[in-house]
Parts: structure tokens; C-alpha cells; sequence
């Protein structure tokens, strides 16, 4: 490995380019190669230096620019060559980004890898539409999930079951695909009453919610497309309860 190179895991926020960290504009502003994810805000490239290599490596169901693998190997390949590379992921590195992945891939290569933080998208759509994950009376515990497992034979349905009885307020992310399947099992654990809000396309120009109970969502026919985040419980009663002091 050429001394002085190193990896930077840049969190992006949730959508908003004006949602990431200064620091994380700082490291972009000093890499020599930026390799960024499907998600991210494309104006966030603008801080990128002159002369800076930027590499996509989005992914998408069952079409990825580039495998994991790749992904990796890149990382380790620039770095070795004494460059600076910031590794740009939507949200948070660290919370269902794979930059857990790419961190210990990184370092059992000897070259240093230092995690940026970025606002998670569920943070972001909380802020943009009040659906406060920690409120006294609604929410004191709240939980947060991938949908990309929910029904599967290796999770199943019985964990999800259990985490909407044992907290107030979840939030499923990456459940577009699954909507259907997830709503069906919080039908059969918490009744059809149950509420539940539906943001796509969380702090970006494109940002719309859908609320209502499980009975009433799951009979309107909604084509929800990703990125979408499913919220359920405390957070939406508290929306609902205070909807008209909201406008």
C-alpha cells in the first residue's frame, strides 16, 4: 500500500443535499475518487475537488452497477494507490448500508477506514412530517427494520409479530416490495385499527405521505415505489391526533 491512502464512509442523509454533515462535505471536497450509491443526492458531487474520479455503484433490484465484491476490491484498489477515497452512502454507512461490510473489507487490508455519520432517512421523514419516534404518552419505545427479510423462511413473519407487541412506534424500511405481505401480518397481530403512514421518497422534492389505518391502506391499491418507509404505531397516532393543529 502507497502511504497516505485511506477510506472515508460518507453518510449523505436522507435525501436532502443540504442534510449531510459539514464534515462529510469537507472529506468530499478532499478525495481523489468519490464512489457513490444509487440514493444519493447528485448535487452532493458539486463539492466534489476538480479533477476528482467519481464512480456510480448503485444498486437496484436485480440490476447493480457494480456487485459488493466490486464495490469492495475498488475501495481497497484506489486507497493502496495512496488516494483519498470517500465511499458516498445514502442515509447512514452503518444502518442497513453495507458499511459495516466495506469498513471490515478495508482494514483487513491495512488501510485506515473512518465512518462518517449521516441523518438515517427515518430520521429525515420524521422531521419532514412530525412523527415523533420518542413522544411521552405515544411513543416511549421505538423500533426500526428491514423489509428485505420480513416473511422470509429465514426470519419469518413471528419476529415482526413480536416486535409490533413490545414497542410503540416501528419503522420497516426497504418494504415496498413486501407491503402487502407486512401489512397483512400487522393486520393479524394488531387488528385492522392499527395506524400506519407511508413516505416515499423521504425530504426530496418527491416526498409524499399516505396515512390511515391497516384496513383502509390495504384496500386502496397503493403502488408504493422505493425508497419507502412503513410507520406504524405511536408516531402515526400522534400525527393523527394533532393533524388539525398541523395546518
Amino acid at each position: 500500500m502507497s502511504p497516505g491512502g485511506k477510506v472515508y464512509l460518507v453518510g449523505a442523509g436522507p435525501g436532502d443535499p443540504e442534510l449531510i454533515t459539514l464534515k462529510g462535505v469537507r472529506v468530499l471536497s478532499q478525495a481523489d475518487v468519490v464512489v457513490y450509491d444509487r440514493l444519493v443526492p447528485r448535487e452532493l458531487l458539486n463539492y466534489a475537488k476538480t479533477g476528482a474520479e467519481l464512480v456510480y455503484a448503485g444498486k437496484q433490484p436485480r440490476r447493480h452497477a457494480m456487485s459488493q465484491d466490486e464495490i469492495n476490491e475498488l475501495l481497497v484498489k484506489k486507497a493502496s494507490q495512496g488516494l483519498i477515497v470517500a465511499r458516498l452512502k445514502g442515509g447512514d454507512p452503518l444502518i442497513y448500508g453495507r458499511g459495516d461490510e466495506e469498513c471490515v473489507y478495508v482494514r483487513t487490508h491495512m488501510i485506515p477506514c473512518e465512518v462518517i455519520p449521516g441523518i438515517p432517512s427515518f430520521i429525515g421523514a420524521s422531521s419532514e412530517y412530525l412523527l415523533p419516534l420518542g413522544s411521552r404518552g405515544y411513543s416511549r419505545i421505538f423500533s426500526v427494520a428491514t423489509g428485505t427479510v420480513v416473511g422470509d423462511q429465514i426470519i419469518g413473519s413471528d419476529r415482526l409479530k413480536y416486535i409490533l407487541q413490545a414497542t410503540d412506534s416501528l419503522v420497516i424500511l426497504m418494504g415496498a416490495r413486501k407491503l402487502y405481505r407486512i401489512l397483512g401480518i400487522v393486520r393479524e397481530t394488531v387488528g385492522d385499527s392499527f395506524p400506519v403512514a407511508l413516505i416515499e421518497n423521504a425530504t426530496t422534492p418527491e416526498s409524499r405521505i399516505t396515512m390511515g389505518t391497516v384496513e383502509e391502506l390495504s384496500s386502496a391499491n397503493i403502488r408504493a415505489s422505493p425508497p419507502l418507509l412503513i410507520y406504524l404505531g405511536g408516531a402515526v397516532k400522534w400525527r393523527i391526533h394533532h393533524e388539525n393543529a398541523l395546518h
